[in-house]
This record gives C-alpha cells, structure tokens and sequence, in this order.
C-alpha cells in the first residue's frame, strides 16, 4: 500500500458497518493470499509467472471497475500525463516488479514463519531509501529508535533451523525494493503538482506497467522450462483465478480499510496478521520455531512498534491500560467487601 494515501469517501451503507468489519476483512485477505501462494508454489515452482498473472489479472480487474464502478473515480483527480507516467510511474512500476518476483522467490525455499519475520525489517529499509533519496537527513536518534528491530531480526535469523541463504538474499532484495518503491510513491504523492491517489488508484496505474515488465522477465527466465500443461496440470485455471480474485480483493480491502480506519490502524493491523501467519504456519505447516527466535521476534515486534506508532503514543497507551487495570482492581476490592459485609 501506499504512504499516506487519499481515502475515498464511502457510500452510507458502507460506513455503517463497524471499523472492525474491516480490519477482519483485511487481515483475513492478506494472511489467505500469503498462504495461497505459499501453497501454489511449493506445488508448482513458477514465482515470475504467478506474479505476472496477479499483475495482468489487476490490470483487467481494475479497468474494469474503472468503467462499471465508482471506486477509481479518484483518479479524475490525479494530474497524470504521458511524461509523468514515463519519469515516475514507470520507475516506481520497475521496483514494485521486482520486489514482488524476489519476494515470491523467497517462498520456495524458506517458511512463512521466517519470512514474515523478516519482513519486520522493512521499517528499517524504507529509512534507510528516504535518507538515501534525500527525502530527509539522516539522524543518529532515529537510528537508534530501529535497532531493537534489527536486534532481533539478527537473533530469529541466527536461529532458524531451515535457513537458506538464497532465500534470504531474495527475500532481502524484495524488502529493499519494496522500500525504494514506497519512498518513491511518497515522494510523488508530496509533490506540488497533486498526485494524490488511494491504493486502487495507484494500482490502476501500475498494474500495467509491472504486468509488461513481469511478462519479458518471465520470457527471459521461466518460459523455457514452464508449459501450459505444468501450470494446468499441477494447479489448475480455476485455483489460479480464485488466487488472482483473492489477491486483487486485497488491494480493494485496503482502499476501504483506509477510508473507515487511519494509518495507524492499518499499522497495527499489520503487525497482528503478521503474528497470526507465524502462528498459522506453525500449526499448517508443521514450521519449527525455537524459543530463542519467539524472542528474538518478539524484541523486533516491539521495536517496530514503538517505531511505527512513536515512543509518546506507545506511553500513553501503556498509562491508559496501568489506570484501567488499577479501576479495575478497586472495583474487584469493593465488590469483594460487599460479598464480606452481606454474608457477614
């Protein structure tokens, strides 16, 4: 998703249903889609393909919603020409690309578990891209705020039984690329000239792009030793669609979850599916997680967490629960009183 991303405004009907509608719906798209594709490719090895078929299928999907429907109307608003589609669309579509042929790389040699372990490290990453496109000047204050992450990244990954170096190289190249690519967004969604677009939006323009580029990567890399018959066969048409379908009903999740919820909300929620898919992957999978890694991916949790929320909203959070549990502990003492002086 995008950084700070212009919500569409939702229908009445929509809006009445309660915030946590779509949290569910959110964290249960974005887990399924996980293991969907966990699933595919540990069936049939065709990384490049299934990303290009996502990418194509999001093309389809969201030209079609952008003449049947009213949830990419947004982009009447967006300012968009042949040469900024060239000089920052086309870029930005380059590493979206990338990040996303890398990342599902990743998938075939290493656990669900580990990945999204390290994929707490994007925080990390995305500074590190703004400091390096000049978005802001490096501070050593917020280095340090990051380290508790990078701390216990180190610790997971120093302890993961089914470790592969190869997947872990692909799976640091997509947070990487992922980073540059979201730096880029946000430096085209601050700039003057108004291009400020919600998630769907942003997709409707990139899905094109990064389908073309996703299809000469596959020529030149699976093409060859992949068939029609290998992707029928070990799969079938109709699991690639529901797959397509599910991936493509996240990206409509998130533009909703957006408009009903806040970023930090969606932070959160991000942090809880990720901790529900290691969970998930230990009891689906059989994955074997040490006590020394919960640990280790505990530390990096909280540090992405007193990093994404900030230090005065993790404090006052921690202050409002302490004065809830003491309310609590008063009312249980009176209560307890009461019983006394009655039965007594």
């Amino acid at each position: 998703t995008n950084p700070s991303p212009s919500p569409p405004a939702l229908p009445q009907s929509q809006r009445d249903l309660h915030p946590a509608f779509y949290v569910a719906v959110w964290i249960s798209l974005s887990s399924s889609v996980i293991l969907f594709n966990k699933w595919i490719l540990f069936t049939a090895e065709f990384p490049i393909f299934l990303t290009t078929w996502h990418l194509i299928f999001a093309t389809l999907a969201t030209q079609t919603l952008a003449r049947t429907t009213t949830l990419l109307d947004g982009r009447y608003r967006v300012k968009m020409s042949g040469r900024v589609y060239l000089r920052a669309i086309v870029p930005i579509g380059f590493f979206f690309s990338l990040s996303l042929i890398c990342g599902n790389i990743a998938y075939l040699t290493l656990s669900v578990a580990f990945i999204q372990m390290l994929k707490a490290t994007t925080p990390v990453f995305v500074l590190l891209a703004t400091w390096a496109l000049s978005l802001e000047p490096p501070h050593l204050s917020t280095l340090s705020n990051i380290s508790f992450i990078v701390i216990g990244i180190l610790i997971a990954s120093y302890v993961e039984i089914d470790f592969h170096l190869s997947g872990v190289i692909f799976q640091i190249l997509g947070i990487a690329f992922e980073a540059t690519r979201l730096v880029m967004v946000q430096r085209l969604l601050s700039a003057k000239e108004g291009y400020k677009m919600d998630p769907l939006v942003s997709l409707y323009y990139f899905a094109p792009v990064c389908a073309g580029m996703n299809f000469l990567i596959f020529l030149a890399v699976e093409a060859r030793s992949l068939s029609w018959a290998d992707v029928t066969g070990k799969v079938g048409v109709g699991v690639l669609i529901a797959n397509a379908c599910i991936a493509f009903g996240l990206n409509v999740a998130v533009v909703f979850l957006i408009g009903r919820t806040s970023s930090l909300v969606l932070t959160l929620c991000g942090v809880l599916k990720d901790i529900l898919l290691v969970i998930l992957s230990i009891l689906i999978y059989g994955t074997k997680v040490t006590l020394l890694q919960f640990l280790g991916y505990s530390i990096a949790i909280a540090g992405l967490v007193w990093y994404k929320v900030g230090a005065e909203k993790v404090l006052e959070h921690v202050r409002l629960l302490k004065e809830e549990v003491r309310e609590r502990k008063v009312r249980g003492l009176v209560a307890v009183g009461v019983a006394v002086v009655l039965g007594g």
